[in-house]
């Protein structure tokens, strides 16, 4: 009996234990909830989008980034402001011989970037910008949405010059290679050309010469032949008899003091700036901060390409949702406006546009009601079918009449002629004859017809208008001869 009794204790005991090992496992079953949850709590900021990519980066880049870190530093800050680069260009091309501090001082009461003042002491570089004024806007674009790509792409340029054997110190520039600061955690081993940086730095700091070179072959093999990059020829006149090092021409040197004052700063991947040389050559403009920051003012309504450009300098002063009640734009004014607006629709009269875009509408619709109305009074003005007809016919008979005037004036002189000759050839009167006068027309029938005749002509002419009369041609009648009176007695 003890064995079955220990059996049926044994299986009682294992029976209890089982649910006990079926439910061990439940404690830990709130972990992949935290697990879930752990990575919205630490999740990093989401990375915005780049405006530009790598291949359009070296591309717009490889035509300076083997300038002078000094240079190369004005340079991107001034790209920032396009518009004032042209205004620049403009300047530097009316006055040929200016440069160097010079030209610095001259554009001091400008009202433009201290960046943009400073590139007029490098005529050839405004030259070189002023051939491409849509390269520049992108260049400046890309510097403020993303410096850091930026600064990388020249460094991937620089290195790869450098490979190609186009790059090295000489008389005009020294060039630096210094070795990337160790990272705090080890991490992969890094692409060679992101260990080192190189830097360019003028071999006398108060002459600069400006290299120029052609991208598509310093560069060594293009590492996108779809996209190659531009060359940008600078005029001749800037490189008289350039030396050519390694694949870079050096023209004459630009001798400069003050006019130079920002930096490549290479580990921050931004622009340092002296602020003691910046204040002594900008008399009008003087910072405080040896970090450049980007003016909106001087942007001169060139719009940012990137939202987050826009949202960080974009003209939002302070206040300014302000303004409209400063200015007495509250609502029961807008209230009477509409009011206002509503009574002239009830009397026929137009609203006056609340906008630029509504203003053109209106001109539109306005000029082209006139000349419909133009077109209609020029129809009215036009005379009928029927005035038509009764004209031409006025202008008919007024021909017939001047027609049948000329005849008569043609046929005219022929009868003064006959009366002529008739005159001619009536005999003269004899001393004699004086008491027979009376009955002279019975012994010539042809005088007294040739006198009738001239009464009928002389009746016709003075019947005939004026206007149809000659106009010279006096006519001179035969005078009868004179009559004596008495008679034998």
């Amino acid at each position: 009996m003890r064995i079955p009794l220990f059996y049926a204790m044994s299986a009682v005991l294992f029976l209890s234990a089982t649910p006990s090992l079926a439910q061990s496992p439940e404690p830990p079953a709130p972990a992949p909830e935290n697990t879930a949850e752990a990575p919205s709590a630490s999740s990093p900021a989401p990375v915005k989008d780049a405006v530009f990519t790598q291949e359009q980066l070296d591309q717009m880049l490889a035509p300076i980034a083997l300038y002078p870190d000094p240079l190369l530093a004005q340079l991107l800050m001034a790209s920032t402001y396009p518009g004032e680069i042209a205004e620049a260009v403009k300047w530097s091309k009316a006055h040929p011989d200016a440069k160097g501090d010079d030209a610095v001082k001259q554009v001091a009461n400008q009202t433009w970037d201290p960046s943009v003042q400073a590139l007029v002491a490098f005529p050839q570089v405004l030259a070189t910008l002023g051939q491409d004024p849509v390269w520049v806007q992108r260049l400046g674009d890309a510097f403020l949405a993303q410096p850091d790509d930026l600064m990388d792409g020249v460094q991937r340029l620089r290195h790869q010059a450098q490979a190609a054997g186009n790059l090295q110190s000489n008389q005009y520039q020294n060039v630096t290679v210094q070795a990337a600061p160790a990272p705090a955690t080890p991490a992969p081993a890094p692409a060679p050309a992101s260990t080192s940086t190189i830097i360019i730095q003028p071999a006398d700091p108060q002459v600069v010469y400006v290299p120029t070179y052609n991208p598509t072959t310093t560069y060594g093999t293009w590492a996108y032949p779809a996209s190659p990059p531009v060359y940008y020829p600078p005029p001749p006149a800037f490189y008289p008899g350039s030396a050519l090092v390694a694949g870079l021409a050096f023209g004459t040197g630009v001798a400069i003091i003050g006019s130079l004052w920002g930096d490549c700063d290479w580990d921050n991947n931004d622009i340092d700036i002296d602020v003691n040389r910046c204040n002594n050559i900008n008399r009008n403009s003087q910072i405080t901060n040896n970090k450049w920051q980007h003016n909106s003012v001087h942007r001169d309504g060139v719009p940012y390409r990137d939202t987050r450009s826009r949202e960080q300098y974009g003209r939002q002063l302070n206040g300014a949702n302000q303004r409209d009640a400063y200015r007495g734009d509250n609502a029961q004014r807008a209230q009477a406006r509409e009011n206002a607006r509503n009574s002239m629709d009830q009397h026929g009269i137009e609203r006056p546009a609340t906008s630029n875009r509504e203003a053109r509408d209106q001109t539109r619709r306005a000029q082209s009601e006139n000349t419909v109305s133009n077109r209609m009074q020029s129809g009215a003005d036009r005379p009928k079918t029927s005035d038509r007809a009764q004209n031409t016919a006025r202008n008919t008979r007024e021909n017939q009449q001047a027609g049948q005037l000329n005849q008569r004036t043609q046929d005219r002189p022929q009868d003064r002629s006959q009366v002529r000759q008739t005159s001619q050839k009536r005999p003269a009167a004899s001393a004699g004859s004086a008491r027979n006068n009376a009955f002279a027309g019975a012994r010539s029938p042809s005088q007294t017809n040739a006198q009738a005749a001239r009464g009928r002509a002389s009746q016709a002419s003075a019947m005939r208008p004026s206007a149809a009369r000659s106009a010279g041609h006096p006519i001179s009648r035969p005078s009868a001869p004179a009559r004596q009176r008495g008679g034998r007695r």
